[in-house]
């Protein structure tokens, strides 16, 4: 469904217009309804997932069982920061604050589709990231049957 990288501009009160080749998308995935939570697994980012996909993600992760702290953890990062938007009428939906805060996301940011959902990283975790590279010990064994 998403794929692609694309340099996004935040403006001062927190927006960002969500590129243009995916409007359509974006409108016919969810009726324009987005969710913007943390990504718990890698400081920098924000995940946003169309409202329907969530809605799944959100049910998976609220019916594990609370007794473990891993899953509160993970029940507090993606249920708990939860927060639903919509793009305005120029096509741009607001970043909570906090979460832009802490993930690091300032004026400058990439935005990733990734299938199902889009990362939002900040300029410099992206960067970082980007520069890493996968050395042999990183190869998982459903890695190696890949053709690349």
């Amino acid at each position: 469904m998403f794929q692609g990288e694309t340099a996004i501009s935040v403006d001062d009160k927190g927006r960002l217009a969500i590129p243009t080749t995916y409007r359509e998308l974006v409108a016919g995935a969810c009726a324009n309804r987005l969710v913007v939570t943390y990504n718990p697994f890698e400081h920098g980012c924000l995940w946003l997932f169309p409202h329907a996909e969530w809605e799944q993600v959100r049910d998976q992760v609220n019916a594990l069982p609370s007794v473990k702290a891993a899953h509160r953890n993970l029940q507090m990062k993606l249920v708990g920061a939860a927060a639903v938007v919509e793009p305005d009428s120029a096509a741009r939906i607001l970043l909570p604050a906090s979460q832009r805060s802490t993930a690091g996301i300032e004026k400058k940011a990439v935005l990733l589709g990734m299938g199902n959902k889009f990362e939002l990283w900040s300029e410099q975790a992206h960067l970082a990231k980007i520069r890493q590279t996968l050395g042999e010990d990183d190869i998982t064994h459903e890695m190696a049957d890949l053709r690349l």
